[in-house]
């Protein structure tokens, strides 16, 4: 019972400082009071093992719980950052037409030609992934060239140069 006496004090002594100290240092009001609510239950289980509370402590103890927001919101930013740089670009006009022409083809197709040349998965590999006889993915991977080709255009473009 002294032990929750001592805490309430320190708490009732504290509370508007650690809070006014987080609220200062950090982006809003409802993370000032999560990181509060931290230092305090931090502050709760040192009493329990008899360690004396005092306004100072609690401010050390404060000053390490805003370090570590800190550092965590570090490392979430960068991570969002490596995420960022990962994402699919916008398409672009000349990818437009590509793109269309890619929701046309078959599924079985489209899958086919998108692991051989944007992931550069071999016929076997590709084989093995889709539980195929590689002879079925090299004739589907035909099938897609020719009705991607001819989608695009450039079938006649090629007869043309070749004319």
């Amino acid at each position: 019972m002294a032990r929750e006496k001592h805490f309430l004090a320190v708490h009732a002594a504290s509370h508007d400082k650690v809070y006014r100290y987080l609220r200062r240092r950090c982006e809003g009001a409802s993370t000032a009071e999560d990181l509060c609510a931290e230092v305090f239950r931090i502050a709760w289980e040192r009493s329990q093992q008899d360690q004396d509370l005092s306004v100072l402590m609690m401010f050390g103890i404060a000053r390490n719980v805003l370090r570590n927001h800190q550092r965590s919101a570090m490392r979430s930013q960068n991570l969002a950052q490596r995420l960022e740089g990962e994402r699919p670009r916008p398409v672009d006009s000349d990818d437009g037409a590509v793109q269309e022409a890619l929701e046309q083809l078959k599924p079985d197709e489209r899958e086919v030609l998108l692991l051989t040349y944007w992931d550069g998965f071999t016929s076997a590999e590709i084989a093995a992934l889709l539980n195929l006889p590689a002879t079925a993915v090299r004739m589907r991977l035909h099938r897609a060239r020719k009705q991607l080709g001819a989608l695009l255009g450039t079938d006649r473009a090629a007869e043309d140069v070749q004319r």
